[in-house]
């Protein structure tokens, strides 16, 4: 392995971007567990910043059109109750994304969420990216996400990173974009985490 994409599994690896290594979940529980968000079509960036360095972690995108999902690209928010299929994660309540948010913010990590009005076409577009792209390598988050979003008709154009920093920083130019940033002091562990978060679903 070159010592860049070394280094950057690394990186991946301490924040949450590894590579999937959990079972999909069956169609009929992606049905089942489908769900629309009201409000206008949203596209949301989610990106994992270290506290102490500044450096990137993981990339994911919310996306809520016709339903509301999580592209999670070799992401590690995978326990029961959450229904996942090729890195994405269905049924995404406010309650779910709240709980996605909270299990990656942590003493050593705070989540920036980057949200920006779609049309409902550009919305089932990026829905349609998501379901067909398939599980994502360890350390590729970020590249994946910016290839996703480079697809989408309308949108400003989207250069290609492997850094999820570097595209939080060309998400930050979009129009009308809404940036939020989540702080916990919660200890180093994902999973605890995660069990934590679902268990209030």
């Amino acid at each position: 392995m070159k010592p860049v994409f070394a280094s950057l599994a690394l990186i991946a690896l301490l924040a949450g971007c590894a590579a999937n290594v959990g079972g999909d979940s069956s169609f009929e529980e992606i049905t089942a567990a489908s769900y629309r968000a009201g409000g206008p079509p949203t596209l949301t960036l989610i990106t994992m910043v270290n506290n102490r360095t500044g450096s990137g972690g993981h990339s994911s995108l919310l996306v809520s059109g016709s339903e509301q999902v999580i592209f999670d690209p070799a992401g590690s928010f995978r326990e029961n109750g959450v229904v996942e299929r090729g890195d994405v994660l269905y049924g995404m309540t406010p309650g779910w994304v709240k709980a996605y948010k909270s299990a990656h913010a942590r003493s050593t990590y705070h989540v920036v969420s980057q949200e920006i009005p779609v049309t409902a076409a550009q919305a089932e577009q990026a829905l349609r990216l998501v379901k067909s792209n398939g599980s994502v390598p360890g350390a590729f988050c970020a590249s994946a996400t910016s290839a996703i979003l480079a697809q989408i008709d309308g949108l400003p154009k989207v250069k290609s990173t492997f850094y999820p920093i570097q595209l939080m920083a060309q998400f930050e130019n979009f129009p009308n974009v809404t940036t939020t940033k989540l702080f916990e002091d919660d200890p180093d562990d994902l999973s605890g985490a995660v069990r934590a978060a679902g268990s209030t679903q």
